[in-house]
């Protein structure tokens, strides 16, 4: 009797046991607002955990956003609000992947900050700068681990990601290129002006001989940028015309800073099996797969990992895709899972 009581008694502290073993605590995921200084200008963004053990370290990626006042959610309140980096973290989270995304210069709490009196000294390597900041600042931080580090950009901020794939320390483990700007600046904006006039063109818009004229004028302004000379605005439409003067104004610096990166050259400082995607999407207007030729062999010329260059089936420049208006679309979520399983 006495023997069976002892085995009971054993055998219920081994069933009261292995639960507290095999359940420990969870964390629930969360977000909350990281500060950090970056030339002297206070940057606010968003550091999003995933649902974790108490004290693990999660792999963790830095998002940087498109071109223009793109903020730390990817949007350019008050026109376009795509949540585009918001829904990267949420697709990141479902992998376990910790994020990081900001307001940059000129956008959400940021503002200019430090370039608030004197915006026309703003140029791109201060955007590089200020992304450097932030990789440090979620290398920093406790749930985050240090060895699992990656980049995730979209447009410009995948230009920006290649950058920092070479100079941040440590490396990071892996760079996703979504859609990325992998031309020169002025080459990529000739590309999509010209794709415009010959759209308004086939409308009817204007005659063939105007289209010359104009392409002519396009590429005479960007020769007239790259030699620092006014751009003789005569024979460019009106909004054409405009958008050159703001590149010749205010923007001056950060079109000229921009302008002298060529990606597929940046490609070559990576360190060998960095693992790489590269996205480009059938129906992206702004970014077509072609101008991606260039870096892709780029990076396989520097050894880079997997899974490399995928074309996303009927998906724009925003990730949406006709299924996916206003979400990212599901060749784009699959991609991303594979780069982070890859």
């Amino acid at each position: 009797m006495i023997r069976h009581f002892a085995a009971t008694l054993m055998a219920l502290a081994v069933v009261t046991a292995t639960p507290a073993e095999a359940t420990p605590s969870r964390i629930p995921a969360a977000d909350r607002e990281v500060v950090f200084t970056a030339d002297g200008t206070t940057v606010y963004g968003t550091l999003h955990v995933p649902e974790r053990r108490a004290g693990q370290r999660l792999r963790a990626a830095l998002l940087l956003p498109g071109s223009g006042p793109t903020d730390r959610d990817g949007n350019q309140p008050p026109g376009s609000a795509p949540d585009t980096l918001t829904q990267l973290a949420d697709a990141l989270d479902e992998d376990g992947i910790a994020s990081l995304r900001f307001d940059k210069y000129g956008t959400g709490r940021t503002g200019l900050g430090a370039y608030q009196d004197h915006p026309e000294e703003l140029d791109y390597p201060a955007f590089i700068r200020q992304a450097q900041t932030a990789y440090k600042t979620l290398r920093e931080q406790p749930e985050t681990d240090p060895r699992e580090l990656l980049v995730v950009g979209h447009s410009e901020g995948a230009m920006t990601g290649l950058i920092l794939g070479s100079t941040v320390h440590p490396r990071p483990s892996g760079l996703a290129l979504l859609q990325p700007q992998a031309i020169r600046l002025l080459d990529l904006v000739t590309l999509q002006l010209k794709d415009q006039i010959a759209e308004a063109t086939r409308q009817g818009q204007l005659t063939p001989e105007q289209q010359r004229t104009v392409n002519a004028a396009i590429d005479a302004a960007v020769n007239s940028l790259r030699e620092h000379r006014p751009v003789d605005t005569t024979d460019l439409l009106p909004a054409i015309a405009e958008l050159f003067e703001s590149f010749q104004g205010p923007n001056a610096r950060f079109v000229d800073s921009d302008d002298a990166v060529y990606p597929p050259d940046t490609a070559a400082a990576l360190r060998p099996g960095t693992k790489v995607l590269l996205t480009c999407g059938t129906n992206d207007a702004q970014v077509p797969c072609a101008t991606t030729n260039a870096l892709t062999a780029a990076l396989r010329r520097a050894d880079a990992g997997g899974p490399g260059r995928v074309t996303l089936p009927g998906v724009d420049h925003l990730l949406h895709d006709a299924d996916s208006p206003d979400t990212l679309a599901s060749p784009v979520v699959d991609a991303l899972r594979r780069f982070a399983r890859h």
